[in-house]
């Protein structure tokens, strides 16, 4: 989210954490250092696809540090809506594209130096299914660490799977905001219903042309921001 941040640090203070452990309560702990250091009270929390669920269990585990949370591109919080999203980005893709996939998945099964690299290529491969119309960018500059994703992402879908994840909302009293592409193959109806039947303060903005990294997308970029300073500004 380095281009989010760099954006809105222009008008107000942002904080980029960065993620470095193997253990989503080592990113816990990880991110409440990082805020702790601020030392300014409870922040507004914005967290964009994976983060957005790390920032939803950071909230419960920590209510007293964050005053609001912003959900960017949320995955779905149960199982059952996410059954189609595989499929849903393969249908996007050209069969060249889709070939590729296949290649690198297999790649992935391996070990071996340049297995970083391997998982960038195949990141930059699914991106093509996750955007509506999108501005020209350029990702090389991220670290790309197959192993801290391996871990984190097994045991956090583990804990969507058990329905652990959605649960958590009912430690969540701070007002939750998401904001999702209608053109994001992470289904925003696995958002907005799982979270609606937990949070007690829960609003959310559907972003129409747009995918899954509305502030890369030309026509929803704008848009994006104008919600984001606005809901970061409200008291």
């Amino acid at each position: 989210m380095a281009g989010v941040a760099d954006y809105l640090s222009q008008r107000i203070g942002v904080v980029e954490s960065f993620q470095t452990r193997l253990t989503i309560n080592e990113l816990i702990l990880e991110l409440k250092r990082d805020i702790e250091d601020c030392g300014s009270g409870p922040v507004c929390l914005v967290g964009y696809s994976w983060g957005a669920w790390l920032s939803y269990i950071f909230t419960a585990s920590y209510p007293d540090l964050v005053r609001k949370l912003i959900l960017v591109g949320s995955g779905p919080f149960e199982q059952e809506y996410a059954k189609d999203l595989w499929a849903i980005r393969l249908a996007r893709l050209n069969e060249q594209d889709r070939q590729r996939v296949r290649e690198l998945e297999a790649d992935l099964e391996k070990s071996g130096p340049d297995m970083n690299e391997i998982l960038r290529q195949y990141g930059n491969i699914l991106v093509k299914s996750d955007v509506f119309n999108p501005l020209p960018c350029d990702d090389n500059e991220v670290k790309v660490d197959l192993n801290i994703f391996q871990y984190i992402w097994k045991e956090a879908s583990e804990l969507r799977l058990s329905g652990e994840l959605l649960k958590l909302g009912s430690k969540i009293v701070c007002p939750v905001i998401a904001i999702h592409g209608l053109h994001d193959p992470h289904p925003y109806s696995g958002v907005i219903q799982p979270l609606s039947a937990v949070l007690q303060d829960f609003r959310y903005h559907l972003l129409e042309h747009c995918g899954h990294t509305p502030w890369k997308e030309r026509m929803a970029k704008d848009h994006f921001y104008r919600l984001l300073f606005a809901e970061l500004s409200e008291k």
